[in-house]
């Protein structure tokens, strides 16, 4: 059996270096309750979907050397440079000024703020690993991109990145797991330009499950944070309800949500996803208390050796 999670934790900073300041000095509060929350989970296979990136990974591995002092130890560790605070040269927001966090190809204050990374005890095929980040958002089939955007020739598709990571049990049998972390659908004006990304990106992994990026793995879990809920909150959330319907996928949270904003905000949402294909057997699923709005949320399988 393998544990499966993903969380939106809070474990991003407002500049580079910060982060790895905040684990290293961590004594206490809320980076000690993340930690603690990893540690009860001690799940196999971990993505976290807001964790700030660094080249040398270094507040990663500090983190997961700080994991393994209370008992949850990843040996492997996967993290890409997010498309968050990556420049466009863009205005993209029109508001006359050029480089600002909301003109990067996603939201972010500096090149990787919350980014993505992988924690697990599976062993990672690093070249099978495929990374769609660089796909021209005006290149996705059925791409919902305004003719008239001001990033139309450049603008990607992904806000933080979307990965397929392949894992290797000592068994030698192969889980893929995916990550993404897809833009909220708010923040713009009655031209819906999030909104319409945010749908793209979760529309994606339907493409994906269809073939159109290529052969689908026997055993995929996707994970990620869709900041999409298929029944309440704003968006398109007919992307993240059709996902849902693929007839490939399993929803072990049919109905419960993930995410909890107070008033004046959207109240409780599901956001985050662990979505097993049809191949593989679910044993359990659940959630932990919030940490910050966002559960941890994670699945039970077994894999076939």
């Amino acid at each position: 059996m393998l544990r499966i999670a993903t969380w939106h934790a809070p474990l991003s900073r407002k500049g580079p270096g910060l982060l790895l300041r905040d684990l290293q000095r961590a004594e206490g509060g809320e980076l000690a309750q993340i930690m603690a929350t990893i540690a009860e989970v001690n799940a196999d296979v971990l993505l976290l979907t807001q964790i700030d990136y660094d080249a040398g990974r270094v507040a990663l591995e500090t983190l997961r050397d700080a994991l393994a002092e209370r008992g949850a130890s990843y040996p492997h560790l996967f993290a890409l440079r997010p498309n968050t605070g990556r420049e466009t040269g863009r205005d993209l927001d029109g508001d006359e000024r050029l480089g600002q966090p909301r003109d990067a190809q996603g939201f972010g204050y500096f090149n990787g703020q919350g980014g993505m990374a992988l924690l697990s005890r599976l062993a990672v095929d690093r070249e099978a690993v495929q990374d769609f980040s660089a796909l021209l958002w005006r290149d996705l089939l059925g791409s919902l991109i305004a003719a008239d955007d001001p990033g139309h020739d450049v603008q990607r598709l992904s806000s933080a990145g979307h990965w397929t990571v392949p894992l290797i049990r000592e068994t030698g049998a192969r889980l893929t797991v995916t990550a993404f972390h897809a833009t909220p659908p708010v923040f713009d004006g009655p031209e819906d330009r999030n909104g319409r990304r945010n749908a793209d990106e979760v529309r994606f992994w339907s493409l994906y499950l269809d073939g159109a990026f290529g052969p689908v793995p026997d055993f995929l879990v996707i994970l990620g944070n869709a900041n999409l809920d298929p029944a309440a909150g704003d968006g398109r959330r007919d992307a993240v309800a059709d996902l849902l319907a693929k007839p490939q996928v399993q929803d072990p949270f049919p109905g419960r949500t993930t995410a909890y904003w107070p008033d004046p905000g959207p109240g409780a949402l599901r956001v985050s996803y662990v979505l097993p294909t049809a191949g593989l057997t679910v044993v359990a699923a659940g959630m932990t208390d919030p940490v910050g709005a966002h559960r941890m949320v994670w699945v039970d399988i077994d894999l076939p050796d």
